[in-house]
């Protein structure tokens, strides 16, 4: 390019209000139009035209010279001049008065395309290019110039365009004024603004011709925006060649067959320009961007998803995100002229309307209909309540759209449906009543789609509600119940499973009136039988998932009904579920499972599948280390270690109990077969809030918390007391520990019938470990005296033969002993017992100190041995013979007395029950037979009495006994004294310690009591032994004996017997 002429551009193009505020006009959807359509030319072009061409190749140069050389191309000066004038009568034109102001470049350019000469154009196009602009008409009337040129010489003009940017013109203008070095930054923004009012007239001038150039032109457009800095000059000269691109294409037909490659990047410009938009609304930019993406995005080929969402979420989020309509007001800046804001946010509004329409336009299907509106999602549960209403009301608008004039052409079933019909359920009881009422009719629509789909016949029914719905917003509760059962009919199973999560996600919220409303909705919807089996497993983990973050405690009751009915309808299912995903000792995972109990036939129905689950044990060989934690039989452990202890479930697990019972005892076997023995030992009882830290442990603590907590309480303690729990912890007492616990069983007659058919069950099963189970339970059983009640002698013995079939060597053993000892006839069998008895009790007298632990273990044996038939008139004898060992100075002879003691007392049947009881009364000792002793006294206190024994420490553990003792023998308080008072004297100092202990809690508390019912006798008694205590040089007697002295003189007083 020539840079001799005297010219100087300006720094960059003005924007002028009135081109900012030029309104793109709606038309057809899919097409949006700027003022009138492009083909619509001035009236004078056609004559004009005529002439040029009418004129010879000299005359059009001459003509293109004088147009050139006028001064109005680079001047202030108007178009109702004198030289203006002449130029009008040298192109014989007779104009009306006042012309365009771009009116002389319109000439130039008319000129120039109907010049045939490309040298000729190159030069004038040169020399507009060179031009001074210093207003914005100028820069127009520039731009037009050149693009009416491009009609007919196209490359031409793209070459000097091209070559626009490297010219070496001079750049006096763009000096920095620091450093009077050129300004690169300010050259480009100059030259990219001029070159993009330039290549939008080219497009709009062009005609068809211009279809092969489009890319081009979007391409070198996209370029020149990107690369220049952010200057709202350029951005408005951007969008006004978008339009006139989008123009030309909206108005020519063929481009509708043409495909095009680089609309995405014009798109991506547009939408980088709408980003930086401020949050304020004061002109007609963001419809003027919308309607011109809508114009490109109706263009071969379709835009692809990603396109489509990026277009979507930016022109969301730059209305949405707008401040409430009432507040747009008073964000705006100062302006010279106020705007009508809420105008300005329908028409914008209503372009983004027209968006949508066009992106279903071109794919009229319910997929399309779910992809475009899922980016509403985050605005439906947006905390704004003016977004949310902006976000239904288009989505209302839409689905209207939809139904009414769009027929879908196949039939899809999109899962996200389900998800957007939630997020509009949980907004139909929004603060807000239009959101209100908008997403009731929003939900409708939807089913009338799918409806229109299917052809159903509840279509009517849903166009009643939607208008209802339009007309009020009263009483929604009614409504919701039919159309959950509609949504429950319609959707499919993905989409009623996005409903559902969608529903739950919503109970999460902060929201009270939307959290009640999500809960209330899923429980009618399972209420419904909504929930199909192939959904229970998602719809759990789903709520699994929510239910640490639900906040209100009305809305965590709501849920628990929820699972009840699940749970009844769908039990293996939801048992499944809840075992693989959570630790039942989880507190809310806790409430789930009581819920699932509240149902007394659920409750049976899920310790049934726990029991059914604890019996899948792969062999160890087929077990890795890393997938031991994970077994089916160990998650169902924990969980009925957990349900033992809920209330709910206490009636199923007593139903439950001997398949439970069999299972622990199985399992802990199992356990020790793999040797997952970790946390066994180390485990405290007596800590309250110690939780088993291993398998093992956790089924030994199930076994006997399965006794504590269906009141079998005796065998419990039975096995406390003689520390037979113990024997569990290891392999090789576990045979000792399963019979100790059945004999203890038999003897209380826990559950006999029940685990004798449960153990026959065992019995028949492959697996070793149930064989052995079964057979020491079995063989131990022949010992109850209820036995006989519940099978017969011949059936025992065809049960004890399964066991000589068995590989094992232990069961066959058992079964030959059980054998033997059924075979013999019961009369015969006790004869000899009693007999051997007889000659053992003869011996007892005056034996060997050293041999009396294994008499009276011998003694014990045969005592367990005459089972039923008791020991009769043997057992007073033995008793009798016991009492004075209780004090023998053989620790071991002592221990052995009173443990056997506690047999014998429960041995002489009913005929002597009476004396038995007479004479444990005066032998309460140590732990074990002082419950033997309690329980078959029948002392009203007897579990609290246990507890204390079993778990009580230091002096508040004492006086707990003393309580429960004393308190259940009511009138029998100075018998106790009296006996405690013989111990006075006793050699053993913690026999007499707490004899003192006792003396004195008596005296202490029921003084009143023993003035009534002791004797003189008594008192003499006592007063004797006290002398004694004062005169001991024990320290400890002597001030026991000074405390309660006084008591004893008192008591003689007012004791008149």
């Amino acid at each position: 390019m020539s840079s001799s002429h005297q010219w100087r551009p300006h720094l960059l193009p003005p924007i002028e209000e009135e081109e900012e505020e030029e309104e793109l006009e709606f038309d057809l959807p899919g097409r949006a139009a700027l003022g009138k359509p492009l083909s619509d030319r001035p009236p004078w072009e056609k004559a004009l035209v005529g002439k040029i061409r009418a004129m010879s190749a000299a005359e059009r140069s001459l003509a293109l010279e004088a147009v050139q050389g006028h001064s109005q191309l680079g001047t202030e000066e108007g178009t109702s001049g004198a030289s203006v004038q002449e130029l009008l009568v040298s192109l014989n034109l007779d104009l009306e008065q006042p012309l365009e102001e771009t009116f002389l470049f319109h000439v130039y350019g008319l000129l120039l395309r109907e010049c045939a000469g490309a040298d000729l154009v190159r030069r004038h196009l040169a020399s507009l290019l060179e031009l001074s602009a210093s207003s914005s008409w100028q820069w127009k009337g520039i731009a037009l110039a050149i693009g009416i040129a491009s009609a007919s010489h196209m490359e031409v003009v793209w070459a000097m365009l091209d070559h626009l940017g490297s010219t070496s013109f001079p750049r006096a203008a763009f000096l920095s004024p620091d450093t009077q070095q050129p300004e690169p930054s300010l050259h480009w923004t100059w030259v990219s603004s001029l070159s993009l009012l330039c290549y939008g007239q080219m497009a709009a001038h062009a005609g068809p011709g211009v279809l092969p150039w489009v890319d081009n032109i979007a391409s070198r457009m996209a370029c020149f925006y990107l690369c220049s800095s952010d200057d709202n000059s350029l951005k408005m000269r951007f969008l006004s060649a978008s339009i006139m691109l989008m123009q030309a294409l909206q108005w020519e037909k063929s481009s509708q067959s043409y495909r095009f490659t680089q609309i995405p990047e014009l798109i991506h410009c547009l939408l980088c320009i709408l980003q930086k938009e401020p949050n304020f609304l004061a002109t007609l930019l963001r419809q003027k961007i919308i309607l011109v993406i809508v114009g490109l995005s109706s263009l071969r080929p379709s835009l692809k998803p990603m396109v489509k969402s990026s277009i979507l979420q930016t022109c969301l989020q730059s209305l949405y995100g707008l401040p409430p309509t009432e507040m747009l007001k008073g964000c705006l800046p100062p302006l010279q002229s106020v705007p009508d804001v809420t105008v300005l946010y329908q028409k914008s509004a209503k372009a983004l309307d027209l968006l949508l329409q066009t992106f279903i336009a071109e794919n009229k299907s319910m997929d399309e209909v779910c992809f475009l509106l899922q980016h509403t999602e985050p605005w439906l549960q947006s905390d704004e309540s003016h977004e949310r209403r902006r976000a239904v009301q288009s989505i209302l608008l839409f689905l209207q759209h939809v139904v009414d004039s769009v027929e879908l052409t196949e039939e899809a079933t999109p899962s996200t449906l389900g998800r957007q019909i939630g997020l509009l359920l949980l907004l139909c009881r929004d603060k807000d009543k239009v959101t209100s009422s908008h997403s009731c009719q929003c939900v409708c629509s939807f089913l009338q789609l799918l409806m229109q789909q299917k052809g159903s016949k509840e279509l009517m029914y849903l166009k009643k509600m939607k208008n209802a719905e339009a007309r009020a917003c009263r009483g929604l509760e009614p409504k919701f119940c039919p159309l959950v059962k509609v949504l429950n009919r319609t959707l499919t199973v993905a989409q009623h499973t996005q409903l559902i999560l969608t529903l739950l996600h919503g109970l999460c919220g902060h929201s009270a009136l939307r959290c009640d409303l999500a809960s209330q909705l899923l429980l009618m919807i399972f209420e419904n039988n909504g929930v199909r089996q192939e959904q229970v497993i998602e719809v759990l983990q789903g709520l699994l998932q929510e239910l640490p973050h639900i906040t209100f405690k009305y809305v965590l009751q709501t849920v628990t009904q929820m699972v009840r009915v699940l749970g009844a309808q769908h039990t293996q299912e939801t048992v499944e579920v809840m075992l693989s995903l959570c630790h039942p000792a989880e507190r809310q995972v806790m409430s789930l499972w009581k819920a699932l109990g509240t149902n007394k036939q659920t409750a049976r129905k899920v310790v049934t599948l726990l029991y059914m689950k604890l019996k899948l044990r792969p062999p160890k060989e087929l077990i890795r280390l890393s997938e031991r934690v994970q077994l089916t039989s160990l998650l169902a452990l924990n969980t009925l270690y957990e349900l033992l202890y809920l209330w709910e479930y206490r009636a199923a697990v007593r139903w439950a109990f001997a398949g439970i019972l069999l299972g622990l005892l199985t399992q802990l076997h199992y356990l020790f077969e793999l040797g997952v023995v970790e946390g066994l030992a180390d485990y405290q009882e007596d800590v309250l809030d110690m939780t088993p830290t291993g398998p093992c442990r956790t089924c030994l603590e199930a076994l006997k918390g399965l006794f504590w907590t269906t009141d079998y309480w005796e065998v419990f303690a039975y096995l406390k007391l003689l520390r037979g729990w113990e024997l569990f912890e290891h392999l090789g007492t576990f045979t000792e520990g399963v019979t100790l616990l059945a004999r203890a069983m038999a003897h209380h007659d826990c559950e006999v019938e029940a685990v004798l058919g449960q153990a026959v069950i065992s019995l028949k099963s492959s697996e070793e470990r149930d064989n052995i189970v079964a057979i020491l339970i079995l063989t131990e059983f022949l010992s109850s005296r209820e036995l006989t009640q519940y099978v017969s002698r011949k059936c025992m013995g065809n049960f004890l033969s399964l066991g000589l079939s068995s590989p094992h060597r232990l069961v066959q053993a058992m079964s030959l002993k059980g054998l033997s000892s059924l075979l013999m006839p019961p009369k015969k069998k006790v004869v000899l017992l009693q007999n051997w008895l007889a000659g053992l009790l003869d011996s007892f007298p005056r034996p060997d100190p050293k041999d009396l632990p294994g008499l009276m273990e011998v003694v014990g044996d045969i005592l367990h041995r005459l089972g039923a038939q008791g020991a009769g008139v043997f057992s007073l004898r033995i008793a009798q013979h016991l009492l004075p060992l209780f004090e023998d100075e053989w620790e071991v002879v002592r221990g052995g007395a009173i443990f056997l003691y506690g047999s014998v007392i429960c041995s002489g049947g009913k005929k002597y029950q009476l004396e038995l009881k007479r004479h444990a009364f005066q032998s309460l000792k140590t732990k074990f037979t002082f419950l033997r002793c309690a329980i078959l006294l029948k002392w009203e206190f007897r579990k609290e009495l246990f507890s204390k024994l079993a778990w009580g420490q230091g002096l508040g553990a004492e006086y707990d006994i003393f309580i429960c003792m004393v308190e259940s023998n009511f009138a029998s308080y100075h018998q106790f004294l009296m006996q405690a008072s013989s111990y006075l004297s006793s050699r053993d100092k913690n026999l007499k310690l707490m004899a003192m202990k006792f003396i004195g809690g008596i005296l202490q508390d029921y003084f009143a009591e023993l003035c009534f019912f002791l004797k003189k006798g008594d008192v003499k008694i006592l007063r004797k032994q006290f002398e004694v205590l004062r005169r001991e040089q024990d320290s400890i007697s002597r001030r026991f004996c000074q405390h309660y002295l006084g008591d004893i003189v008192q008591l003689s007083k007012y004791v008149r017997r």
